[in-house]
């Protein structure tokens, strides 16, 4: 019902504390996209049309097309909204799914490179055993080069030995057929 005397203070505060009391009886929410406030605040403007129009019929032409103007913009908003929900759910997915590929890849890239740590500690023991025989085959031919070289050494020390021999003996046969 419509008054025709301007609401006071104390009719403004009434009707704000019952207008709260709604929304809480209701269990709105007090925040966020709430369909249940939504349609609270929804009969409020309605009623709020409804008086303006009585006391002004061109206010309240006005105000429904202002009314519509924040519908179609809230209906907006809630279809951007509900987009970028499932946009940022598809992206989750999509993020868990190439987590877990990724995850299956660390751990086979981990894998392979453990077996050619291990590989490689194999090849370098080889290595290793390689190095350790052929030095033990440097030193042993060596060890054979310096025998046979004192060796060879030694008969040529013989042999120069003998051959003095041989020559003092033929100087003194020669010394002694001359003589």
């Amino acid at each position: 019902s419509t008054q025709s005397t301007w609401a006071t203070r104390f009719d403004v505060r009434n009707l704000q504390e019952q207008f709260e009391l709604k929304l809480q009886a209701s269990k709105a929410r007090p925040a966020g996209i709430c369909p249940v406030r939504m349609d609270i605040y929804s009969q409020c403007f309605d009623e709020l049309i409804r008086q303006v129009t009585v006391d002004c019929s061109e206010r309240g032409l006005l105000l429904p097309r202002a009314r519509d103007e924040i519908r179609m913009t809230t209906a907006a908003n809630r279809t951007l909204y509900e987009t970028s929900v499932d946009f940022g759910k598809k992206k989750a997915v999509e993020a868990e799914k190439g987590k877990q590929e990724m995850l299956d890849r660390i751990e086979a890239l981990t894998s392979e490179k453990d077996e050619f740590e291990k590989h490689v500690k194999r090849l370098q023991a080889k290595l290793k055993a390689m190095e350790k025989n052929v030095m033990e085959q440097q030193q042993a031919d060596e060890k054979k080069h310096q025998e046979e070289l004192s060796f060879l050494q030694r008969t040529n020390q013989r042999l120069k030995l003998q051959e003095e021999t041989i020559k003092q003996i033929q100087k003194q046969e020669r010394e002694a057929m001359l003589a």
